[in-house]
């Protein structure tokens, strides 16, 4: 049995979004358990006509008030310790969820999950990762804008967590990393990559390919690429918004003429699977790694299948217990 804490007020759509996703993992997942987390006269409404068996598996807590998307993280951890976000994270602190999923404000997702869940021993902060679709499949990205401001020690870390991710959610014995770099010679970029490249290499723990450059990430030339959250951030809203311009520019130059019309219902079927598999709601979901508990963050503009696929990525994250792999891996590097 896994039992995941859902953040239901977050994201931009809120109830609307997240009820029915957590009701849609539900009825995928036979062994899975939530709790829905935010006002109980919002959640109600979405519950009418659920089937007993689905019920059965389903527990609210009414929480009064929401973390607003633009609220500052400080004001968020001082002052909202009634808010949904708190209380569905409290839930994994007292062992009562295995997991939480949230769409609400990264910031205060991150600065409350920190303070409640504390960090994994040896890691001294959390990254953002996720997956993002390559040549070859897919590859583990990580920071995606937790941290702007690190040092090499902290991408060494980060590349530790990165592997155990990686090999723990794909079943790779041996997951290539890569650090994100401005070129793949060694004389290239500056110091502190340098130091981080050294300190990888010298762990024979994980299975270091060098440098990458940017447009290795979707060849799929590592498992895992490595990089701050100012270059991971600018990598994902980048590749997000190329996506939304190749399914923009496909759409319009199917729809030019009458010929180009009939081409494109052809070629729909084709068309139809490329949509899908560039598509960035299939790979919602960015976890929180370092925390000594599982915490998914959702995109806040998610829409149903999205949200339903961070809930199936926190239910992964269960069933492999990454947290104390990343303890186990790292106790093995120290000693």
């Amino acid at each position: 049995m896994r039992t995941v804490a859902i953040d239901v007020m977050g994201g931009d759509h809120g109830p609307a979004v997240t009820v029915p996703a957590a009701l849609q993992s539900l009825s995928r997942d036979p062994l899975l358990h939530l709790l829905l987390v935010g006002r109980q006269e919002q959640i109600t409404p979405f519950l009418r006509d659920v089937p007993a068996a689905l019920h059965e598996r389903l527990q609210t807590i009414d929480a009064r008030d929401v973390v607003a998307m633009d609220e500052r993280p400080s004001v968020a951890l001082r002052s909202r310790k009634p808010s949904s976000m708190w209380l569905a994270i409290e839930c994994v602190q007292s062992g009562r969820a295995q997991a939480c999923v949230s769409a609400g404000n990264t910031g205060a997702l991150m600065v409350i999950g920190r303070h409640l869940l504390k960090m994994v021993a040896g890691i001294d902060r959390p990254a953002i990762i996720t997956q993002i679709p390559t040549a070859t499949g897919h590859c583990h990205l990580l920071d995606l804008g937790a941290n702007v401001a690190l040092t090499s020690e902290h991408l060494h870390q980060f590349a530790i967590m990165g592997s155990v991710a990686a090999a723990a959610m794909d079943g790779l014995e041996a997951p290539r990393v890569g650090l994100l770099n401005i070129g793949e010679e060694e004389i290239k970029g500056n110091e502190q990559i340098k130091l981080a490249s050294q300190l990888i290499r010298e762990n024979a723990r994980l299975n270091y390919i060098g440098y990458i450059e940017g447009d290795d990430i979707f060849r799929g030339a590592a498992d895992v690429v490595v990089c701050d959250g100012f270059v991971g951030n600018v990598a994902i809203k980048t590749s997000e918004g190329l996506a939304e311009l190749i399914d923009q520019r496909l759409n319009a130059a199917f729809r030019a003429n009458i010929l180009s019309r009939f081409v494109g219902l052809l070629a729909w079927p084709i068309l139809r699977r490329l949509r899908r598999q560039i598509d960035p709601g299939r790979y919602n979901g960015a976890t929180l790694l370092g925390l000594q508990g599982i915490l998914v963050k959702s995109h806040g503009d998610a829409d149903v299948d999205g949200f339903r696929q961070a809930i199936e990525v926190a239910v992964r994250e269960v069933d492999s217990d990454v947290p104390q792999q990343i303890h186990r891996m790292l106790e093995a590097t120290l000693a």
